[in-house]
């Protein structure tokens, strides 16, 4: 063993240990590893930042950039609406849940996927008969599943798909992962279908987010000059199709009626509204209604401010308590408008620049983002979150899904390169306003990024060190003789393993290599021997740390560290039972 091969196992054993000890950031470690592969001569200088400008980087980051601009536009949502109000007993809402999410795994990063649907889930979850609990581990489970079927799922496939490019020359492309990927995806949704009654039922701590996303809000709809023909009386407009409740009418002469169904449609009138923004979005795209605050657009300090909304709580302290929009005179002295106002106990009737606010109100406001922080701290109002107003905006509701589909097609008929098509998917969202700047930004990962970007050289160092060879040569030795099946479930079984301690990512990036001459060692082809990492890497169902996923379901659906092993032994048990005869059937272990 040289000096470079005992460094270069040095830097990536004490990466290891680190990584499992779990004292410290995974990104932190990655670029303390890179550091000190450079100081020790291990990583060359001139190659120590490669990581960071290659192709997996960007797809990896332009996927959840488009993985974000689809959640914030809601169509997902809106299509499950219709189907969910027929789901009433959880042997029917699991598997649809988790179905969907799988489904939209193999389009979008996985983690995104989850993100999107967990949304719906929290609210199907709530209702007579259902479990958050029983709802949230299967889709996450069935989001890493469906995240395997394509290049772009997780960032597993990337990295390996990188690694075979550097051992052979030649990528994956895009859907060579979905014969095996969708094959364990059916079978998984088959464990998760009969096993979830498994899991404990427990009560998750849904937090902020949560009531945000199901917070119900009044707003305006004026009746336009001209109306169709079919549209004559307020019975006309199906107002319960999308959601939305019809509280009170306001005559042109300022007097309000009540929303009786037989009340005739005329120019001028206002309609208060009450629902969710999904369903007050879904109705203005459908019915040609215009918004009442439309009439006086935000002013922007300069033509390159961002406009952003915010939703914010008022505090007892609030100068706002007692006042309306209009007395307070909230556009013409701060320039920010009132969009809508939540309020729990109380329905609003009135017009939304008379309603008098109260302590408690949660306010969806629109500004410019220099005057919004200023606004807020001079108002004693509490910032929630951002919020993404898609109310009559087809072009960014529908948008980032039909630029999705282009930049996959043009990827399946190899038109351009997948991280060209993901890089310009991702600006033409922000072109048509489907996403803000400060929202992509936002939708970065920078911590998988940095961690991706400075461990991808370490790797490369100890491949090119010999340290690859040298490890592949002393497990072909051990396991010469034993039948090839046997091999490639072992190199599963130990990615999947390695994933809780490592992370992911860091998982392929070690293991990737060293599949690549174990195999070339015992004479086989390596395309088995990645797909082997690959999978197992990405299938952590042991753990809630091994992938965000996991991570991400833990608070809001009340699990402990070992529920997760209740409903992921059996997946687990499938996914190397089956998975392995899988890729030897359609990858060939002696095949070039």
């Amino acid at each position: 063993m040289t000096t470079p091969q005992i460094l270069s196992f040095a830097l990536v054993g004490g990466a290891i240990a680190t990584f499992a000890w779990g004292r410290f950031r995974y990104d932190l470690v990655s670029l303390v590893v890179l550091l000190i592969g450079m100081a020790m001569g291990v990583v060359p200088v001139k190659e120590a930042f490669t990581g960071f400008t290659s192709d997996v980087v960007v797809i990896i980051a332009t996927a959840l950039i488009v993985s974000a601009a689809i959640a914030k536009s809601g169509v997902i949502e809106s299509g499950l609406r219709p189907l969910l109000s027929r789901l009433k007993r959880l042997r029917v809402q699991v598997p649809v849940m988790a179905g969907a999410t799988g489904l939209l795994s193999m389009l979008t990063k996985n983690v995104g996927a989850l993100a999107i649907l967990m949304p719906t889930a929290l609210k199907l979850g709530r209702t007579e008969g259902s479990s958050v609990s029983a709802l949230l581990m299967p889709m996450s489970f069935m989001s890493l599943l469906g995240g395997l079927v394509t290049l772009v799922g997780t960032s597993t496939n990337i990295i390996v798909s990188q690694v075979r490019q550097e051992e052979t020359g030649h990528p994956f492309a895009m859907f060579d992962f979905a014969p095996v990927g969708l094959g364990l995806t059916f079978l998984g949704l088959v464990v998760v279908t009969f096993c979830w009654p498994l899991l404990p039922r427990r009560v998750g701590g849904g937090g902020l987010q949560e009531v945000v996303s199901t917070a119900s809000y009044s707003t305006e709809a004026t009746i336009p000059d001209e109306l169709p023909e079919n549209l004559k009386t307020i019975a006309d407009l199906d107002l319960d199709k999308d959601g939305v409740e019809l509280v009170a009418i306001e005559r042109a002469d300022g007097t309000r009626t009540s929303a009786s169904p037989s009340a005739p449609l005329k120019p001028g009138e206002v309609l208060v509204l009450e629902g969710d923004d999904d369903a007050l979005s879904r109705l203005f795209d459908r019915l040609p209604l215009k918004q009442a605050h439309d009439e006086k657009d935000v002013e922007k300090a300069t033509p390159k401010e961002e406009i952003r909304s915010v939703e914010a709580v008022v505090q007892p302290e609030s100068p706002l308590i007692g006042t309306s929009a209009a007395r307070a005179r909230l556009q013409d002295r701060y320039g920010v408008k009132l969009l809508a106002i939540g309020r729990s106990s109380q329905r609003i009737t009135e017009r939304l620049r008379e309603v008098t606010i109260r302590a408690g109100d949660v306010l969806l406001l629109q500004s410019g983002e220099e005057a919004m922080p200023d606004f807020l701290s001079q108002t004693g109002l509490l910032p929630l979150a951002e919020r993404s107003v898609k109310l009559g905006n087809s072009r960014q509701r529908y948008g980032p899904i039909a630029i999705l589909a282009v930049a996959l097609v043009l990827v399946a008929f190899k038109v351009i390169s997948i991280a060209a098509a993901f890089f310009g998917a991702a600006v033409l969202i922000v072109l048509i306003g489907s996403l803000t700047m400060r929202e992509a930004y936002g939708a970065l990962e920078p911590e998988v990024l940095v961690l991706i970007g400075a461990l991808t050289p370490v790797s490369e160092a100890v491949r090119h060190t010999g340290g690859t060879d040298l490890i592949a040569h002393g497990l072909a030795t051990v396991l010469t003789g034993s039948p090839p099946m046997l091999v490639l479930g072992t190199l599963m079984l130990a990615s999947m393993l390695c994933s809780p301690f490592l992370h992911n990512a860091p998982t392929v990036l070690v293991l990737g290599p060293i599949a690549v001459s174990v195999a070339k060692a015992l004479g086989l082809s390596p395309d088995p021997f990645l797909m082997a990492v690959a999978t197992g890497a990405g299938c952590d169902f042991l753990t809630p740390v091994g992938h965000q996923c996991n991570t991400l379901v833990m608070g809001p659906g009340g699990y402990r560290f070992w529920d997760y092993a209740r409903l992921g032994a059996p997946l687990s048990v499938m996914v190397i039972v089956v998975g392995t005869p899988l890729i030897a059937f359609f990858w060939p272990l002696t095949g070039h």
